[in-house]
């Protein structure tokens, strides 16, 4: 289970890192999009920087719900509740739990969790 734990706590220093560097560059690109947009004649080019600021925000979010999950996590583990399933409290097996760090449900739960 240690090995576990170490690599939970390696991707939550990794994941805070990223959502550090992803504030940085929001905060430059808010800073870029207040001065004077030398395209703002160009629907196109208008429409590429929607897209990517809207992949952007997607991609942030993605990288805090991994982390919210990966924190969860670690609080499972100094709660003694980590491998148990949330639903059903079976305990999770380990091989899942190799492959899924953050998982919360046994396979059985999560499948019929997902056929709702």
């Amino acid at each position: 289970m240690s090995g576990i734990k170490d690599r939970l706590e390696s991707e939550h220093a990794r994941l805070e890192a990223e959502v550090a560097e992803l504030d940085l560059n929001e905060r430059e690109s808010l800073s870029e999009a207040s001065g004077e947009n030398v395209y703002r004649d160009h629907m196109g080019d208008q429409g590429t920087a929607t897209f990517e600021r809207e992949l952007d925000m997607t991609l942030e979010e993605n990288v805090r719900d991994s982390l919210g999950a990966v924190h969860a996590a670690l609080g499972r583990i100094e709660a003694g509740t980590y491998g148990l399933c949330e639903r059903c409290s079976a305990q999770i097996p380990v091989e899942r739990l190799e492959a899924v760090p953050t998982a919360t449900m046994c396979i059985a739960c999560k499948e019929a969790d997902e056929t709702r």
